[in-house]
């Protein structure tokens, strides 16, 4: 039997997300590329890939109770097959001797015959119940964030996290639903270089530069976002572009900072604005390759200068723009459902040195920034350590600065990421 190169394409992508750290969102369109997969099988592989990822956590829970030696004792290579297998027959609408046969022959080929029959076995048991039912089976005996954890596939602590963060604990299960559906590709029209209507797709909710394509657009086939007129956007992340610019300030409008500007969306869109103000951006970026994609999101625009330092010590003087963005390094937990590796990479032990980061870098926005003007801060999550906490902390120890709002978005609710924005302004 020959290997169905549409899962050999995701098999392979499976292994180098949990060999080589890879992100989904980068190796699954090299891997398509390269073998020359497209249209609908693209779509399938992909789906396969991030949906098999998003949903990791309760299917390992399942195959734990049918693996006699214990998930520990599975071969890495045999439980992402395992794992793939368990996709197709739970959640996708493929036929259980397609996903059995697909997976055993991937077993076959980049393993060997030597799991095949326990890898038949696991799955033709997989198969025999729907995954409502095995998810009953798995979180009996559980309680509370322990089953929601196992039940909607994220770690238990960022449950817990999530659970403190929304208004009403009572959306928590809907917020996880949310994380675990595939999010629509978003497109933003960049202003003063092409119209949103010249787009396709529909209208976005949210954002008036948002066209949210058909199911199957590939953005790389429109001119606008090739040329740079346009680009892939979430909502959210355009709402806090919008936000940074549309807040007044004092005086001139001449000079903005976006102080952490990889990989360069939120630059471009911003920079867009600013120059139908007559106002240019400095786009600052730590890491030389993140740099890069700044500068090639932002090849359309003539008002935007790329630059590369340490944010919390760049060059500029104090008081020197009227406008600073900090789109804060942050733990990205209001994007699991576009980056579904990230929370099975995450830790509780990144938030201190994030949260550090963090207020470090609000706190430089803050000397920059002139009296009278203003800075936004952001993150993509609504983690309260990494929102509110640092904005509230670097407030509290600085009388010279006035917080004048905040808000959150979330997927549940808006359909967007989740992504935190809050206002402070020095007061002239």
């Amino acid at each position: 039997m020959s290997i169905d190169p549409v899962r050999a394409v995701a098999y392979e992508a499976m292994r180098e997300v949990d060999d080589k750290d890879a992100y989904v969102n980068l190796v699954v369109p090299r891997l398509l590329r390269d073998r020359g997969v497209t249209g609908r099988d693209a779509a399938f592989a992909t789906e396969l890939v991030s949906g098999t990822i998003r949903l990791r956590g309760t299917y390992d829970a399942v195959i734990a109770t049918l693996a006699r030696q214990g998930l520990d004792r599975v071969d890495a290579p045999v439980l992402d097959a395992l794992r793939l297998g368990a996709h197709q027959l739970l959640s996708m609408r493929v036929p259980d001797h397609a996903a059995v046969s697909t997976t055993v022959e991937l077993v076959r080929r980049h393993v060997g015959h030597k799991p095949v029959g326990f890898t038949n076995a696991v799955l033709r048991k997989i198969a025999s119940r729907d995954l409502e039912s095995w998810i009953g089976e798995v979180t009996r005996g559980l309680e509370g964030d322990e089953a929601l954890a196992v039940a909607y596939s994220h770690p238990v602590w960022i449950v817990r996290e999530l659970r403190a963060a929304l208004p009403d604990p009572a959306e928590l299960p809907a917020l996880l639903t949310a994380d675990n559906a595939p999010p629509k590709v978003t497109l933003v029209a960049r202003p003063g270089l092409i119209d949103p209507d010249e787009l396709p797709g529909t209208p976005g909710a949210l954002s008036p530069y948002a066209r949210i394509l058909d199911a199957g657009g590939v953005p790389g086939d429109i001119a606008a976002v090739r040329d740079g007129r346009a680009g892939v956007q979430d909502e959210g992340s355009q709402l806090v572009a919008l936000g940074a610019a549309e807040a007044p300030v004092d005086g001139r409008d001449e000079r903005w900072l976006d102080l952490c500007a990889g990989p360069g969306g939120k630059a471009a869109l911003w920079g867009a604005l600013a120059r139908q103000r007559g106002a240019v951006v400095v786009a600052n970026e730590v890491q030389r390759h993140r740099a890069d994609l700044v500068r090639q999101g932002v090849r359309a625009l003539d008002n935007v200068e790329v630059t590369v330092h340490d944010g919390r010590h760049g060059p500029w003087e104090p008081g020197s723009f009227d406008r600073v963005l900090v789109d804060a390094p942050c733990t990205g937990l209001g994007a699991l459902r576009r980056r579904p590796e990230s929370r099975w990479r995450r830790t509780p032990d990144d938030l201190a040195d994030l949260t550090r980061l963090q207020r470090d870098l609000l706190d430089r926005a803050l000397e920059l920034v002139r009296p009278g003007g203003v800075v936004a801060y952001a993150t993509c999550s609504p983690v309260v350590a990494e929102t509110r906490g640092v904005v509230d902390a670097v407030a509290r120890d600085r009388p010279d600065v006035v917080l004048e709002s905040t808000r959150q978005w979330w997927p549940h609710r808006d359909g967007t990421d989740a992504m935190f924005l809050a206002l402070l302004r020095r007061p002239a």
